[in-house]
């Protein structure tokens, strides 16, 4: 039966990349797949992963209909085997809806990836949507890595090394991006707590501590 799987994770799990990884063996097995994202790093109807892997997509607007793309493009004598949706957190939550509808109606498997919780720990309201309407929702198991050596489990946002939480919900912006520009870093949820980033953790590792002097 066809399914709609949420794959979730952090940044630097290697969502991308699973995602490229199926389009390849798929594709190889003579099926034809359609692929969505939203706001990729690397510009505009891209899906791209952090180890140099990209192929072309069609970028998932804010008004478009994913059902009625799909339906348009079968209607044209297209072939479409499967679906799969890179930065599906972006997505609206009426588009996730119309992913249910390709599986439902279509009989179509659809693989969506997205991070689940944004820079202030609050979930997209796509991933929400997701989460609620998915057959299966799996938890990438390539764990990314806090600065300490924790498994993380928080996306950061940076400026200049610094970890903020207020602003827009949604920023594009990558990892390891220069100081002074807007970044994402990935914590545990202690440092994230603490709001301590490598940058900040590197520089108290050089300000020694001041400790007491007995004159006596």
């Amino acid at each position: 039966m066809p399914e709609l799987v949420f794959f979730s994770g952090t940044m630097d799990c290697g969502k991308s990349t699973l995602a490229l990884q199926i389009e390849h063996n798929r594709s190889a097995r003579g099926l034809q797949g359609l692929i969505f994202t939203r706001d990729d790093r690397a510009g505009e109807g891209k899906l791209s992963s952090r180890l140099g892997l990209v192929t072309d997509a069609v970028e998932a607007g804010p008004g478009l209909d994913l059902y009625g793309y799909v339906v348009d493009q079968l209607s044209r004598g297209g072939k479409v085997d499967y679906v799969i949706v890179d930065e599906a957190q972006f997505l609206a939550p009426d588009q996730i809806d119309q992913l249910a509808r390709i599986v439902d109606d279509l009989n179509l498997d659809v693989f969506a990836f997205g991070i689940t919780t944004d820079f202030r720990t609050k979930l997209f309201p796509g991933s929400q949507r997701l989460i609620e309407l998915a057959d299966r929702v799996e938890t990438l198991q390539v764990e990314a890595m806090c600065w300490c050596g924790a498994r993380a489990t928080h996306n950061a946002r940076t400026v200049g090394g610094e970890m903020v939480v207020e602003g827009a919900q949604v920023v594009v912006g990558d990892v390891n991006r220069p100081a002074g520009e807007i970044g994402y870093e990935v914590l545990c949820r202690r440092h994230h707590r603490k709001r301590m980033t490598s940058a900040t953790a590197h520089a108290g590792a050089l300000s020694p501590d001041v400790l007491p002097v007995n004159h006596a």
